[in-house]
This record gives C-alpha cells, sequence and structure tokens, in this order.
C-alpha cells in the first residue's frame, strides 16, 4: 500500500508485518504490551470519541506527556483521522509558554498525562477562552480521563464516519502544529503536513542498517519532539518494536531489560555514558584500570571503514573480549546502532564508541525540515567522523555566500503559524529555507560548524564560533555544561559547570577533604587548578583568538527543570547569560 498520511504508518505494519509488541510501556513495574491491531482499533475508537466530541477538521488539541507511553501514538494516529491538529508539548513549560501556545493554537482540548501537569494546565486554563476540556492519562480524582472519550467511541457502528473523514485528508493537510522550544523569544508554532513528515520517513529508510527479525527500539527522548516522533513512524514503517524507557534516570535498567537494537540519543547522553564508563574504568586499580586505559588509547582516534593492519587488528579484538564486551553487555548486548542528533557529537567520542563495537550514526536538521536533513550510514562512502553524512536523496542542501546552511525539498515546513512575516523571513527569495546553522559540504557529507545566531564579534572583530569550543572542553571529564561568552568583549571567556562528583572524586584520590558544598568546592584551590590545566589544554587546539583566557566556575547544577537546558539538552544560551549577569561582570571586571 502506498503511504501518503501519517495515519497509514500502522495500517502498512499491520499489513505488512504486525507486532505483538507494536508499542510497549512499563505499568506498574511491568511491561504492557500493545499488539499492532490493538493499536488501530483504540485509535479508531478515540477518533469516533472525538467526533462525539463535536471536534471538527483543522480543531486543535493539545497534548503532553512527562514520559513516553503508549497512550500519546493511540491519541495521535485518533487525533489525526478526524482531520484535527495534534499541538505536542513538551512537560518542562513555563506556565507563560502554556497559556502562550495553547491561545495562539487556539486548542480546544488538552491531554495530559498527570496531576503535576495537570496542574500546571489547570494554572492558566482561565486565560485560554478557547480550552474546553483537559484530559488525563492517569487516573486523577475528579479529572476527565482519556478512557472517557474511548468510551464515547465504543459504538464501532459509526467507524464509516472516520473513514469519510481520512478518505478525504490530503497529503498537503496541517498534521501538527510544533512549537519550538524557545532557546530565544517567544515559540513559534511550525506547520508540518502529512507529506513533510511522510517524505522525511521515506527518505531516511534509505539510510538505516540491516536490522534483525523482531528488532526492538527503545525510545526516550521526548516523543513531542519532531526527530523522536519521525523515528516512532520509521519504526512502525520498518516492523520494528518501539519499546518506551522509563525515565532517563533508569535508561541503563532499561536497555539491560530491554535489549533493544536501536534507540536514539543526544550528544550529552552520550558524554554522560562515557563518563560513568571512564570512572568506573580508571577507579577499578592496578591491572584492570592498565587494561582499560590500554584498550582505550587503542580506539580514540578509531576511524570506521579504515583498514587497520594485522597487529592492530589482534590488539583490538583482544581489547573487544577483555574491555569492550562489557561496554556492550551495559547497553543490553544487542544494539546494531545509536542514532545521534540535536547538536553536534565529539568525534573523538564518536571514534571511541566505534572502536568499542557500538556504532553511533550523527545525523542533522530541525523541526522546520521534519526533521533530517542529513545523517550518516553504515557504508564507508556514507560515513565521515565530525560529519552528520550525505544530505537526504530528495533534500536539496546548499551553502549560502556567508556559510549558512539552506535547504529545500518536500520536508521543509510550509511556514509559521500565523506569522507570515517569520515565516517569509525563513526563506531565501528561491525558496530555500534558511536553517541558521553555519556548514560546509565535503565530499557529498555536511560538516555543520555552528549556530548562526550563536556566532559573535570579539571587541577586535575576530568571530567566535562557541559551540565548536564548548564540545571541545565537554571532553574533559570534570567539565559537566559550559558557555563561552565574549561578544563585544576584549576576549571570550567560559562560565562552566563542573561535573561535581568528578571533582570530588578526584579530591578523594588526592588525599583531600572534600568540602561540604559545592560553593566551597568550586573555590578549591585543587579543583581551581585542574580545570585550569584541562582548558590550558583544549586551548592547544583553538586559534588563539578563541582561547579561552579567563573561567569561572558555578555551583549550581545546569538541568531542563531549571530551566537552563532544553528538553534536548541545549543550553537556553539567554537564560544561563541572565542567570549569571554577576558572573559575566566579574570575568570581564566590570
Amino acid at each position: 500500500m502506498e503511504i501518503t498520511r501519517l495515519f497509514d504508518f500502522p495500517h502498512y505494519q499491520l499489513k505488512n508485518g504486525p507486532r505483538a509488541d507494536a508499542l510497549v510501556t512499563k505499568v506498574d513495574g511491568k511491561w504492557k504490551k500493545t499488539s499492532t491491531e490493538e493499536y488501530i482499533s483504540q485509535a479508531n475508537t478515540f477518533s469516533r470519541g472525538l467526533l462525539k466530541l463535536g471536534i471538527q477538521p483543522q480543531d486543535k488539541i493539545a497534548i503532553v506527556t512527562s514520559s513516553n507511553r503508549t497512550e500519546w501514538n493511540i491519541c495521535d494516529i485518533g487525533i489525526q483521522q478526524v482531520g484535527a491538529i495534534s499541538v505536542p508539548l513538551y512537560p518542562t513549560l513555563s506556565p507563560k509558554d502554556f497559556d502562550y501556545i495553547l491561545n495562539n493554537a487556539q486548542a480546544k482540548i488538552c491531554i495530559v498525562s498527570d496531576k503535576g501537569l495537570y496542574d500546571s494546565v489547570m494554572e492558566i486554563k482561565d486565560k485560554v477562552p478557547t480550552l474546553v476540556s483537559i484530559y488525563s492519562f492517569d487516573d486523577i480524582a475528579g479529572v476527565a480521563n482519556w478512557k472517557d472519550i474511548l468510551d464515547l467511541g465504543a459504538d464501532a457502528s459509526t467507524q464509516h464516519e472516520v473513514d469519510s473523514i481520512k478518505a478525504i485528508i490530503k497529503p498537503e493537510d496541517m498534521v501538527t502544529l510544533i512549537y519550538t522550544s524557545g532557546t530565544t523569544g517567544t515559540p513559534k508554532g511550525v506547520i508540518l503536513t502529512h507529506e513533510n513528515i511522510v517524505s522525511n520517513v521515506l527518505m531516511s529508510f534509505e539510510r538505516i542498517p540491516v536490522f534483525p527479525a523482531d528488532s526492538i527500539a527503545l525510545s526516550f527522548l521526548p516523543i513531542n519532539h519532531v526527530f523522536e516522533r519521525m523515528l516512532v513512524y520509521l519504526y512502525q514503517y520498518i516492523g520494528i518494536g518501539i519499546w518506551y524507557a522509563e525515565s532517563i534516570d533508569k535508561l541503563g535498567d532499561n536497555m539491560k531489560e530491554v535489549k533493544p537494537q536501536v534507540m536514539t540519543v543526544v550528544p550529552r547522553l552520550v558524554e554522560k555514558v562515557y563518563d560513568k564508563i571512564y570512572n568506573t574504568g580508571a577507579s577499578a586499580g592496578g591491572l584492570k584500570t592498565n587494561i582499560f586505559m590500554w584498550a582505550l588509547s587503542l580506539v580514540e582516534e578509531y576511524v570506521p571503514y579504515k583498514s587497520y593492519g594485522f597487529i592492530y587488528n589482534l590488539k583490538h579484538s583482544i581489547a573487544k573480549k577483555l574491555v569492550f564486551s562489557k561496554w556492550k553487555e551495559g547497553v543490553g548486548g544487542n544494539l546494531v546502532c545509536m542514532v545521534s542528533g540535536s547538536a553536534p557529537l565529539s568525534p573523538r567520542l564518536n571514534s571511541i564508541f566505534w572502536g568499542a563495537g557500538i556504532p553511533i550514526l550523527e545525523g542533522y536538521g530541525l523541526t522546520e525540515t521534519s526533521p533530517v536533513i542529513a545523517v550518516n550510514c553504515m557504508k564507508p562512502s556514507g560515513f565521515g567522523l565530525g560529519t552528520v553524512g550525505a544530505p537526504l536523496n530528495g533534500m536539496e542542501v546548499k551553502i549560502a555566500a556567508d556559510g549558512e546552511i539552506l535547504v529545500k525539498g518536500k520536508s521543509v515546513t510550509p511556514g509559521y503559524y500565523q506569522d507570515p512575516e517569520k515565516t517569509a523571513e525563513a526563506f531565501t527569495a528561491d525558496g530555500y529555507f534558511m536553517t541558521g546553522d553555519i556548514g560546509t559540504l565535503e565530499n557529498g557529507l555536511l560538516r555543520i560548524t555552528d549556530r548562526k545566531k550563536e556566532m559573535f564579534k570579539t571587541s577586535g572583530g575576530k568571530y567566535i564560533a562557541p559551540q565548536i569550543i564548548e564540545n571541545n572542553f565537554k571532553q574533559s571529564r570534570f567539565i559537566e555544561q559550559v558557555m563561552v561568552v565574549g561578544e563585544g568583549e576584549k576576549m571570550p571567556c567560559a562560565i562552566i559547570q563542573p561535573n561535581f562528583q568528578v571533582l570530588k572524586d578526584y579530591l578523594k584520590i588526592k588525599g583531600e577533604a572534600i568540602p561540604a558544598t559545592n560553593e566551597e568546592l568550586i573555590r578549591h584551590e585543587r579543583v581551581l587548578d585542574v580545570i585550569g590545566r584541562e582548558i590550558a589544554k583544549m586551548n592547544l587546539v583553538l586559534g588563539h583568538w578563541e582561547q579561552i583566557k579567563k573561567f569561572e566556575l558555578v555551583p549550581q547544577e545546569w538541568t531542563v527543570e531549571g530551566g537552563l537546558l532544553t528538553p534536548t539538552l541545549k543550553l537556553k544560551r539567554k537564560v544561563v547569560r541572565e542567570k549569571y549577569q554577576e558572573v559575566y561582570n566579574k570575568l570581564y571586571s566590570k
């Protein structure tokens, strides 16, 4: 069957390879499986229930969940099938953002996962005149439950009404309205059509490796984010079972339970996994630590698909058996690959994981491109360390005179909701979408160098690309987060959130007393010395104008919940700068 609308994907799976574990969520400590047939049946029931509620095509239904769960997918397909528009929201939104988005989208219904989110939406409900009802996935006393909508649609004799609407839904119709996470300014509502996302799924399919039969994907990145959402449709298309991790904190346990063949990651997670592996190996002591360090040295500059000599291959096979086999066990033992997006991945880390037998395929895209523009694949001609692979076939990419990446194709948004001005600003005169990223095309592979909006000039007129510098610095196990600053100043400086636990372990090894608070820790002489030496080492690979001359440590952890990171763990630069204005002033003696 031909797939032209998003709700065709589950039906395609039913026809070509139905699964007993199409969708799996842990409920009360046990994995609860939903088959492909059950998935479609409940989506149809939900669609019928929405029609009974009076939902019309183009009506907006917001949906927000604290963690990925099967109910989200059922609602997603159910909403699509009646021509309504889903508005997926991040659970970490502030009341101000909930207010703005629900009003801007003119949402009629909001579906939440739990009591905390229900309270957040109720806080601003009176400010949203279009919002008629709030439903919850969890059972909450006195709150309408999503099962009430299923109950309304229990009579299957009205399914013909749903089928009639489905028949007239066109590929170019809007299917979802996704609001950008708002790292700067007010969130923008990105319009995405069925064709946008369907075309991205089918183009991305050409890049995936061959997976064993009955493969499993472990999903934990927010499903409201278009990256994870598109991949969920892709998994359905190729017949992979989707198991939802309980949370990022339980991800390690879930990987060992589920033993997935594929999962998506963001660079910050890869960095955290590596830090944990390194700290374990480095602290094992004696011969174990020596073997670990030897194995690590073999793969720090590993190049996938490069031909190595007999001696190296022999050493590598020994390292795999003694060290890297344990790494693979830690991620379940069956991973074919991980797919990384959202931000640049350190080439060194990518080398290490490939060398350890855990391939990471780095890709690139934006919400506005549904999302994938380019991605590496597991073929020598389609893979390059430090690149995001070749543009998808069907995505036309060119580099503007100032280095900005421009893209055109079926996956590109038609524009921003109710904002013709911003829509016009986002496209060139000849119809290319301006990504805001700087990059180059090298032998057909795309390399991202920085965010155009994040680059700044020092007072000496030199351009600084902060993200490149930050990614270098975060390779240090002592540095958890870092933001490079210095626009209009004589030199770049850094505000650093160190890895507090690693620093405490370091002081313990050095025989020093552990400070009682983070405030005392960041002022400790040995801490300042080791961070200073790490920065000096990283500065060696930078141009003299890029080198960090001064830094300040801060005692707070930068988190999504604290508002300093986006849900995909990227810096909210404006928010960080505002929070640490006094630190900034100290750096520049103001």
